[in-house]
């Protein structure tokens, strides 16, 4: 990265630090979240790339109204069973490969982060396993996250050139508390966020399904102590986080709504839709899901973890996907 690049990068720092957001700027956020967007006149001058089963101005009002969208039956089954037979052949044979798994258990504690090999491979394959950034070693990953029909809706909000940020994949519910995402997945431009539930299972309600705050993309922004970002320096915490969303959204009578989408069925929601994982109440259903983040090159035109460095990234159905540059061997090694 030259110089001046470097330069304005700790400048962004410095007025992150002393001058922290209290909400998303105005003047760059996405054109569908500004006041009063012209769908049909967008729609008009900037039609889809793809010939979409579904109907954007429609699917364009409910994102706007309520900060999520469904595609209902847009992936085809032999992408899915591809990905799930990728990730299958990473959880019987970890010590064949390198990236990052968190698991949530006491056991793993303090260091509950770590390269796939240190894990046992029977925990591998229970709860509370998010598998970090599969895409990187999966090329049907990278195909399934850049269907031509989730690209075109992504496309369509942002108007932007579209890139990756990270993705998770894990078999059972989260049983997460209520949060947003852009607090902690975060680009340059905070608002320039979507992310997608590609479902590849029908989802059950015993499974700890995924909730919503429906319209919960408009309610004022929770202030960390740090501004609307987490960070280190952060004085809340993330439960207080939950708290201040469960309590805006029921004082808002913003409706609480569980989803159980079908196989090959795509949500994608809002970078400021509160969310979170429903409780197991049947602990040997699963609920396999691949969790897919997007940015806009403008907002994040470098792989998130190394601002510093040029990417070397892949063209999938016009969506930028940077490689890991922590882990070169272990790009698309499975095909």
């Amino acid at each position: 990265m030259s110089l001046l690049r470097r330069v304005i990068r700790k400048a962004e720092t410095i007025k992150d630090q002393y001058f922290p957001l209290k909400e998303f700027d105005k003047s760059t956020l996405p054109w569908i979240d500004q006041e009063n967007p012209d769908i049909a006149g967008f729609l008009k001058n900037h039609p889809p790339r793809y010939d979409v089963p579904y109907d954007m101005a429609d699917k364009l009002r409910n994102w706007q109204q309520n900060g999520y969208v469904v595609l209902e039956n847009i992936i085809p089954e032999a992408m899915i069973d591809k990905f799930w037979g990728d990730f299958r052949e990473l959880v019987s044979h970890p010590e064949k490969y390198d990236l990052s798994v968190r698991i949530d258990l006491e056991e793993f504690k303090p260091n509950q982060e770590r390269n796939i090999k240190e894990f046992p491979k029977d925990a591998l394959q229970g709860k509370y396993v998010k598998i970090n950034d599969f895409h990187n070693s999966s090329v049907a990953g990278k195909k399934l996250m850049t269907h031509p029909y989730i690209v075109s809706f992504l496309e369509a909000i942002f108007n932007e050139k579209v890139v990756v940020m990270q993705s998770l994949v894990f078999m059972y519910g989260s049983q997460q508390p209520s949060h947003q995402d852009f607090p902690w997945v975060t680009a340059k431009i905070p608002s320039h966020l979507a992310a997608a539930w590609i479902a590849l299972e029908d989802i059950k309600i015993d499974s700890g399904p995924l909730y919503y705050y429906i319209g919960s993309h408009k309610m004022p922004k929770f202030n960390f102590g740090s501004g609307i970002l987490f960070k280190p320096d952060s004085t809340k915490t993330p439960l207080e986080f939950a708290d201040y969303l469960d309590k805006t959204s029921a004082d808002l009578k913003l409706p609480k709504e569980t989803l159980l989408i079908k196989k090959g069925d795509v949500l994608i929601w809002h970078a400021a839709l509160a969310h979170g994982g429903s409780m197991i109440t049947n602990l040997d259903q699963t609920r396999k899901s691949f969790v897919c983040h997007y940015s806009t090159e403008k907002a994040l035109p470098f792989h998130r973890n190394f601002p510093t460095q040029v990417p070397v990234k892949q063209d999938y159905n016009g969506v930028y996907i940077y490689n890991n540059p922590n882990l070169p061997q272990s790009e698309d090694v499975l095909k």
